[in-house]
Formats: C-alpha cells, structure tokens, sequence
C-alpha cells in the first residue's frame, strides 16, 4: 500500500530543535565472541537500548522505526557473526543512524546488559557472578564519534568510622578485627574514549572489585562466607575511600590510555544502620587525574 504522504517530515505545531528523539527500553539479545583461555567463549548478552537522534526545528517527527529497524540488523549481524565487544554494537549503530536519519546532525546509543562470568570464593569454590555492563557512545555528522564502556559492580563495605567507635567503646586491644555496620556498594564505572581506543569490561569489572571492603557472592558457604566477613572488616572503607580506590586502580592500570580519556565514578552506599544511601561521585578527565596523582 502507498501512503500519500510522510508526517514526520511536516512542520510542527512550534519550531524548536529537541535534542535527543528516538526509542528507549528496546530489549534484544546480542552474541558476542571472545578468545578465552581454553579457545573461543561465547556470551549471549540480554541487551536493552536506548536510541536517539536530534530533530531540526523545521520536522515535525522523526523516523523512529529506522531506529528499531537498525537494530534489528545489527542483532541480525551477530547471530551470523558474533561480535566482540558490546561497544562497537554502540558504534555500527552510530554510524547506521547517520545514513538513515539524513536529517539528524547527531546520534547517541546507550546499552545495558546483563553479564556473567566464572569466578573464585576467597577459598577458591568455584562460582558464577553476575555484573552488568554499560555501552553507548555518542556522534556528530562528519564528526568523530565518543564510545562509552562501562560495568555496574556489587560489592560490600565495612565502616571504619563504625568499627573505631565500638573499638573505644569496649576498650578493645586486639589485632582481631572488631565489628562494625556494613554497606552493599554499588559501583559504576564509565568509561568514554574515541573510537580507536579499546578497554576491557572484565579488567574494569576487576578493578572496581579490588576496592570495595571485599567483594560479595552469590553462594557462600559458612568457611567463605567467614572469610568475606574478615576480609571485609580488615579493609574498612567509606563510601568516599570506595570511589578514591576505583580512580586510583584505573589510573595505574591504563598508564597508556591518553589524556582526554574520560572517566565517571559512582559509589552508591546501601546503608544498614540508616535509612538513606551515602553517595560518593568524582567525573575527571585522565590527564586531571594523573596531575592529581603526582
């Protein structure tokens, strides 16, 4: 059937430019393929999207099944062949939304996916964890295109503030560490970086667990979860040393990423003994933080 006619491309009612139109909460599931150390691992990642292109003043609407319509190629493309990494979905979808919305001076994408990988108890029982892993990236018509690669982490924390003042109270001297309130942190870490650049979600997802109290797990049994108890309350932290910790891993870690690499950390503190979060946050370029670092 032929329409007569294409309202998107109609004048609006009043003639303002929107920044971002498109669809959002878009579920579809994405392969990817990656060496492992026993051959090739393949992850099917439970993706949702968000995709988004501005609209000049002068069009009444945009196309936004185009954005849908680009997806479903792109998920199409992995099942023949399967990607590697999650954040140049991001990318191919950037680049595709430039061609089909040839109207749209810039595109943006974000992605959330669920994630599982093998992992170790601190006595060394096998267990599989979940994270979840954040990409996107953002583009500017005969512009260079910013990809974003992130991962949401689950950790704990033990209050140091807490453990000094039972110490003082009880009047103990012992090396044992002594009780105090514990927090489920959640941290997020993004990463935004040019296109030609590359970081690894599970090195990210490594670094941001090194600077929790301790890391936590789906299984644990009474040894174990002993063990994260003692770990955890040897390593107090505040909210705010949790974010410190991830900037100072990340720093160390990528001494050859440039200075322009840009880099958002989220600490959000689950409190036990309250009944609000603690909050901690800290944007900065990597060049800052390497000047901060000296």
């Amino acid at each position: 059937m032929t329409l007569k006619c294409d309202l998107q491309y109609g004048k609006g009612d009043a003639e303002y430019k929107l920044t971002r139109v498109g669809v959002k909460g878009v579920r579809k599931p994405i392969i990817v393929q990656r060496e492992g150390t026993s051959g090739k691992v393949v992850h099917n990642l439970n993706c949702t999207f968000d995709i988004y292109v501005d609209l000049p003043k002068e069009q009444k609407g945009s196309h936004m099944s185009r954005n849908v319509e680009v997806l479903n190629e792109i998920v199409a493309d992995s099942i023949k062949n399967p990607i590697i990494a999650v954040e140049n979905v991001a990318v191919d979808i950037l680049k595709r939304l430039m061609v089909h919305h040839e109207y749209a001076k810039e595109a943006e994408v974000h992605i959330e996916a669920e994630y599982f990988r093998e992992s170790k108890t601190p006595l060394g029982r096998d267990t599989l964890e979940s994270y979840t892993i954040l990409s996107g990236g953002h583009i500017v018509r005969d512009g260079e295109i910013t990809k974003m690669i992130g991962v949401e982490v689950i950790g704990m924390t033990a209050c140091p503030c807490g453990q000094q003042t039972v110490t003082e109270m009880l009047d103990i001297h012992s090396d044992v560490p002594v009780m105090t309130h514990n927090q489920r942190n959640v941290v997020t870490l993004m990463v935004y970086l040019p296109e030609d650049v590359d970081v690894e979600a599970n090195d990210l997802i490594d670094l941001v667990e090194k600077s929790f109290s301790s890391p936590t797990f789906e299984l644990l049994k009474r040894p174990d979860e002993g063990q994260v108890i003692i770990n955890a309350h040897s390593n107090t932290k505040f909210v705010e040393d949790v974010v410190r910790a991830v900037l100072d891993n990340f720093v160390k870690r990528y001494t050859d990423l440039p200075d322009d690499v840009y880099v958002d950390v989220i600490s959000d503190s689950e409190e036990s003994i309250h009944k609000h979060d603690a909050y901690a946050e800290r944007e900065a370029t990597l060049g800052e933080l390497r000047q901060e670092n000296q």
